[in-house]
């Protein structure tokens, strides 16, 4: 059976600093996403939505490891991208504006009809309100600048600054969404031992 560690592929994607921002060259990818809107410690979709990627990302997963190619690998991260509409950069303080994508990146052997089989699988051991609204579609970022924020993530406001002026001494500017790649499971895991990737597309001033 083969083996495949897409974070060991995308290591420079799933690996960054706490001390020194970095730029990296995103390339596109594949995603389960689906868009909602509010403060996610409070929005129920934003919960359900997590619990319903990682249903869908391990049903697949285990679909493709006992199908005909038996290619078994790491189910990836939960990602999610932040925005506020009408605004250019992200503000951390109005958390009722915020409209979000939560999503996990998948192989390129998923395909949308392995995830219609999927949702079916998925469907008939839990009722998700919005299985429906899961979509796979690609991302593409870029270049962009980010920056590993260790602890919990209300106390995210001094990494965000410390990448934003990085970026602009770079002489760069944001030309995206903001990004959050959580490398660990805030449910096992203690908030000061939290790890998340911060990530800015970005462009020359």
């Amino acid at each position: 059976m083969l083996k495949l560690d897409f974070i060991k592929e995308h290591h420079a994607l799933y690996s960054a600093s706490v001390v020194q921002p970095k730029f990296v060259q995103v390339p596109a990818l594949n995603f389960l996403m689906v868009l909602g809107q509010g403060d996610p410690s409070t929005s129920q979709r934003y919960q359900e939505a997590v619990e319903a990627l990682f249903s869908l990302s391990y049903t697949l997963k285990f679909m493709i490891k006992k199908g005909p190619l038996q290619i078994d690998y790491k189910v990836m991260p939960l990602e999610s991208l932040w925005w506020i509409d009408g605004q250019k950069e992200f503000s951390l303080a109005k958390k009722d504006e915020w409209r979000w994508i939560a999503m996990i990146m998948q192989p390129t052997l998923v395909t949308p009809e392995l995830l219609e089989e999927a949702k079916a699988q998925v469907a008939k051991k839990r009722t998700f309100s919005l299985l429906a609204d899961i979509n796979l579609g690609q991302y593409d970022e870029g270049l962009s600048a980010q920056i590993l924020h260790k602890g919990p993530y209300r106390e995210e406001a001094a990494t965000v600054e410390k990448l934003s002026k990085f970026i602009q001494e770079q002489g760069y500017e944001p030309s995206g969404k903001h990004h959050e790649i959580y490398l660990n499971d805030p449910r096992r895991t203690q908030p000061q031992n939290l790890k998340t990737i911060i990530r800015v597309p970005v462009k020359k001033q």
